[in-house]
């Protein structure tokens, strides 16, 4: 399958997880619309781009299952969040609970809104190794308090590239009249999603990670009762349209101003791809490979699991820890001198090898990494055991 793909043949590339990687027969739709838009600008705008946008919607709320009319694309989970943070109805001393496994954007983004509005955010701990779904659960809740008003929570979290038990948490919160906000960014075309079963208030996630959608390709769900409450991140045409929808929501968010929207554009042809190459049995075997090599890649480092070794808590990316003080170093190690990509991550005081698998990858490729994390560990002193 790497043949899909345009990566470079000299680079192992271990780092789907960060940005994704596009098949050619994708990026090619993409740029099939892009060189439309430019063969005749104005008739693309306004006349062809409202339809393909349908047809792209059409397709993707299929995939996710939920309604057309409860999602808008956007161009990744950072402007998604800060969409919503800047609608949110919170006074000085209302608490969001989160955890302290959010991406750091994310962390970054509440920090700004707590301190223009004097709303906490907690970053509850989630102790590693997570011994079991039930434990991460009563950690997490304890964080809880009658001035909690948001659950934030990343699906599938970054650093650690653990699954978080997203569907117990919105039915307790549910309960609990709390709104939910969830980072579903490593999601889509990674693990199921059924955006009706989970029922949360927001959900955004990318297409150009783990859907290989080309970049800047996601998507904003908002529930229906909070859709009117959500003020556009940039105010255009929409907003008191003189030729409304049935939904502001959608007047409001869908059209911006003049944009390249290419990348969402190319939706049904992402999707077709996956199901075309059964991507889901890809992902299975991606899945096992990871599953086979992460105690293999702990015992050469000396470290522990962070998790059950189970699609409960990974799919096809896990975190190795790694002793080192110096991870900038020796991530540009491993690419200077061995040209492997792959991210070493910092959280908490710890620092991970988060490796990810994708069909364009092997075996073979975890054993160069493993043999160059070997070499390093023989010759320099950038990782202690």
């Amino acid at each position: 399958m790497k043949s899909f793909f345009q990566l470079d043949n000299s680079i192992t590339f271990l780092n789907h997880g960060s940005f994704g990687a596009s098949p050619k027969l994708i990026f090619e739709e993409y740029q099939r619309f892009q060189k439309e838009l430019e063969n005749d600008p104005v008739n693309f705008i306004v006349v062809k781009q409202s339809q393909y946008l349908k047809d792209a919607k059409k397709s993707l709320a299929e995939f996710i299952h939920c309604r057309e009319k409860d999602f808008f694309f956007i161009p990744n989970p950072t402007v998604a969040i800060n969409t919503i943070m800047r609608s949110l109805n919170l006074q000085p001393g209302d608490e969001i609970l989160a955890t302290n496994h959010e991406y750091g954007a994310m962390d970054r983004t509440w920090n700004f809104f707590c301190k223009k509005t004097g709303v906490k955010y907690i970053r509850q701990n989630i102790t590693l190794p997570v011994q079991s779904k039930e434990q991460l659960l009563e950690e997490f809740w304890k964080g809880y308090s009658d001035k909690t008003k948001v659950i934030f929570l990343n699906h599938f979290s970054s650093a650690t590239a653990l699954i978080f038990p997203v569907k117990e948490i919105c039915d307790k919160a549910q309960e609990l009249g709390l709104i939910t906000i969830v980072d579903g960014a490593h999601v889509p075309g990674h693990i199921d999603l059924n955006i009706s079963e989970l029922n949360p208030d927001y959900y955004t996630g990318t297409l150009h990670k783990w859907m290989l959608a080309p970049k800047g390709s996601s998507f904003l769900y908002v529930k229906e009762e909070f859709q009117n409450d959500l003020d556009p991140l940039v105010v255009s045409w929409g907003y008191e349209s003189l030729a409304p929808s049935d939904s502001q929501f959608l007047d409001y968010h869908e059209y911006q101003g003049t944009n390249d929207i290419a990348q969402y554009l190319c939706t049904p042809t992402v999707i077709s791809f996956l199901e075309e190459n059964n991507w889901k049995e890809v992902s299975k075997k991606c899945k096992q490979i990871v599953f086979e090599n992460y105690q293999r890649f702990c015992d050469l480092l000396g470290t522990q699991p962070i998790c059950p070794i189970t699609d409960e808590f990974l799919g096809q990316m896990a975190s190795v820890p790694v002793k080192t003080d110096q991870p900038v170093e020796l991530k540009a190690l491993l690419y200077d001198k061995y040209k492997i990509q792959v991210p070493v991550m910092p959280l908490n005081g710890n620092i991970f090898i988060r490796y990810s698998i994708n069909g364009y990858n092997s075996q073979e490729d975890l054993d160069k990494l493993y043999k160059a994390l070997e070499e390093i560990i023989a010759t320099t002193d950038l990782i202690k055991k």
